[in-house]
C-alpha cells in the first residue's frame, strides 16, 4: 500500500480526502503533515492557488521521499477583481482571523447591490511525487454573497456564500451536503484519476 501524505495539519481536510479516495476504491495510507512534525511548514510565496499548492507538495514529497498531495483554496469576487483570492486567509492582515477577515469583506462591500456580490470559492489541488512529476486539478464553487453572516457550519467565508441554486449559505449546509458541491470536494474528487494513474 502506497503512502500519501496530505500536506496539511488540518485534521477536517485529511478526513474529506481519505473519505473521497476510499469511495473512489482507492485504499492508500493517507497521514497528514502531522505525521512529520520536524518538516517546516511551507511559505506561500506563489500568485496562484496552484502555485500555492505545488510549493506545499513538492516540499513534503521531496522532504520525505513520498508522493504528497497539497491544496490552496480561497474566496474570489467578482467585483474586487477576484481579491481576496490567495490573501483570504490574511485578508485583515492577521492570518486565520475569520472574524475580521469577514467583517473587512462585509464592509467592502456594504453599497454593492445583490446581483453584483457574485463570487466563487476556488481550490487547487496539486500531486507531487519524489521525482518531481506534478499534476494540479481544480474546482470551484458560484455563488452570491449574503450581506449578513448565517450558520455555523465551516469556516471562513462560508457563512456569507450562498451557493447557486440554493436559499441558504454554506455554513448552513451540512458536512456532507458542503463536501457534495464545494470547490475543495470537486478539486479532491478530480485528483483521484491521477492518484491512480500515476500510483496505482
Amino acid at each position: 500500500m502506497t503512502r500519501l501524505i496530505l500536506a496539511t495539519r488540518n485534521a477536517g481536510k485529511i478526513t474529506e480526502l481519505h473519505a473521497i479516495l476510499a469511495d473512489a476504491g482507492l485504499s492508500h495510507d493517507l497521514v497528514g503533515a502531522d505525521a512529520y512534525p520536524e518538516i517546516p511548514d511551507v511559505k506561500e510565496t506563489g500568485v496562484t492557488f496552484a502555485e500555492n499548492a505545488l510549493l506545499k507538495a513538492h516540499a513534503m514529497a521531496q522532504a520525505t521521499g513520498l508522493p504528497a498531495v497539497a491544496d490552496d483554496s480561497g474566496l474570489a469576487v467578482d467585483v474586487l477583481g477576484g481579491a481576496p483570492g490567495i490573501f483570504s486567509a490574511r485578508w485583515s492582515g492577521t492570518h486565520g482571523d475569520d472574524t475580521a477577515n469577514l467583517n473587512l469583506l462585509l464592509a467592502q462591500l456594504a453599497d454593492i447591490d445583490d446581483p453584483h456580490r457574485t463570487a466563487h470559492f476556488a481550490c487547487a489541488a496539486a500531486l507531487a511525487l519524489p521525482d518531481g512529476t506534478e499534476r494540479v486539478v481544480e474546482g470551484r464553487l458560484q455563488g452570491t454573497l449574503r450581506h449578513t453572516p448565517a450558520g455555523t457550519n465551516g469556516f471562513g467565508y462560508d457563512p456569507i456564500l450562498q451557493p447557486d441554486g440554493y436559499a441558504v449559505t454554506c455554513a448552513e449546509l451540512t458536512s456532507a451536503e458542503k463536501n457534495a458541491i464545494s470547490h475543495r470536494g470537486k478539486a479532491f474528487r478530480a485528483l483521484v484519476p491521477v492518484v491512480r494513474e500515476l500510483l496505482g
